[in-house]
């Protein structure tokens, strides 16, 4: 069975997060940092061959007003580039204030937010994908 994929596009690093094969439950996967030299395309390739990703959850930060600002365009883009080379589908989800629920999810853990700060993109991957997970789950007949 396959998984979905989720992504957080942070500041400085990038949340990823992958579904169980039922497609039920959002677990936390790695935060990448964004540095020179490092190529996320090649990555995320590889991590759809190691892992049977069939489709990418891209968290799409929009501004309150539903309007799209500069980091809304900066992950168009990347989006952009990831589509011309993968050939699954990446869907873009609304991320507004998941940062804000992850950071109170560490501090309901009493994590430090200078320890949580490595954590904070991959538990916002996780909210995106967990968020998109029980929208799909939720339109399916019940049974």
């Amino acid at each position: 069975m396959s998984r979905i994929l989720g992504i957080d596009w942070g500041e400085k690093r990038i949340g990823l997060a992958l579904s169980d094969p039922l497609g039920i439950i959002a677990t936390g996967l790695s935060t990448v940092e964004k540095k020179p030299g490092f190529d996320l395309i090649s990555y995320i390739k590889q991590l759809i061959a190691e892992q049977e990703i069939a489709k990418i959850i891209l968290g799409f930060p929009k501004n309150m007003d539903g309007s799209v600002g500069p980091k809304g365009k900066e992950v168009l883009a990347f989006k952009e580039s990831l589509e011309k080379a993968i050939d699954i589908p990446v869907i873009l989800w609304d991320e507004r204030l998941t940062t804000v629920s992850a950071q109170r999810s560490l501090r309901e853990a009493e994590v430090k937010m200078k320890k949580g700060k490595k954590f904070l993109d991959k538990i916002a991957a996780v909210l995106i994908l967990q968020n998109y997970l029980d929208h799909v789950y939720h339109k399916k007949p019940q049974e």
